[in-house]
């Protein structure tokens, strides 16, 4: 918090109040930034070790020993506890030649409501040649009229594997919240090589409660999430992970799975009536395309 000293004040000894904040009377609410950067490298033994770290602000990162899996972990987190209008959050992983890394969150992600502008997320990821990453962050949670702009800027080389995965809970449905009014974006753009593979925009503005009603949108579910998988596999073999995909989700009744693959990627949309439903449905999905690989313990704890 602060306050203006002018030249009468100062001149005169007097402090203005703290709480004021010049025409308007209030003081300007506190906001969060942060960054949190990441690398993998690999070592003699064929191992993922940490290259490089940096945090800053409200921007943690922690690195789990891993137990029963081949893939280095980093588990990012918003110390602030959550996001509101006004704040900035940037998040960097990188992984070099021989690695396997997975990102994942320490909890869900809440979007409080916002009294002015949106908080901002943008997230930047570099896959090397004969590399691995998973970007698997765990539910973000919209409150009523939240506001949310993400970014998730992905660049891969040669043969580099990547799947990401995100969810969204639109309010607290154990709560029985419904979001009258939300501004939200999320704008994805992979890349190979230096070539547009895939690109995606979503919005959800308004009054999402009565537009999600709408077969076409969210056919009354308030959980979603979209994963998107590329790597070296032809077409045949990506053919047959959705094959398999589906018919591991056929035991799903509360969740509407939806699988394709094309131009050397498979993605999968999924609603469902509630959060519980979602990751019931998601957690043997993203197994699938991790070849049995575990999921990070924080995803199960």
């Amino acid at each position: 918090m602060y306050a203006t000293i002018s030249p009468s004040d100062a001149s005169s000894g007097a402090l203005p109040d703290a709480h004021s904040n010049g025409a308007t009377g209030r003081a300007p609410a506190q906001r969060t930034t942060g960054a949190g950067r990441v690398s993998f490298k690999a070592d003699g033994a064929g191992n993922t070790r940490l290259d490089r770290l940096y945090q800053q602000g409200c921007a943690k990162i922690r690195l789990p020993r891993v137990y029963g899996g081949s893939a280095a972990e980093a588990v990012l987190i918003n110390s602030s506890g959550g996001l509101t209008g006004g704040d900035i959050v940037s998040w960097q992983a990188d992984a070099a030649t021989g690695t396997y890394a997975v990102i994942t969150t320490q909890a869900c992600e809440k979007i409080y409501k916002a009294d002015s502008g949106v908080a901002r997320v943008s997230n930047h990821v570099t896959v090397t040649d004969g590399a691995r990453l998973d970007w698997l962050p765990q539910e973000t949670i919209l409150y009523d009229r939240a506001g949310l702009h993400r970014s998730l800027e992905v660049h891969l080389a040669g043969d580099a594997r990547f799947m990401a995965v995100e969810s969204l809970l639109l309010g607290r449905l154990a709560m029985g919240e419904a979001l009258r009014s939300l501004a939200f974006r999320d704008s994805w753009r992979i890349h190979r090589d230096g070539r547009l593979i895939h690109a995606e925009a979503q919005r959800l503005e308004g009054d999402v409660a009565r537009i999600g009603l709408a077969d076409a949108v969210l056919s009354g579910h308030l959980a979603l999430a979209t994963l998107c998988y590329t790597g070296p596999e032809d077409s045949d073999a990506m053919d047959a992970l959705v094959d398999s995909g589906r018919a591991l989700m056929q035991p799903f009744a509360d969740c509407t799975v939806g699988l394709s693959s094309f131009n050397g990627k498979i993605l999968a949309r999924l609603t469902a009536t509630n959060g519980m439903a979602l990751r019931a449905a998601l957690i043997p999905l993203i197994s699938h395309f991790r070849t049995g690989e575990p999921l990070p313990r924080v995803w199960t704890t």
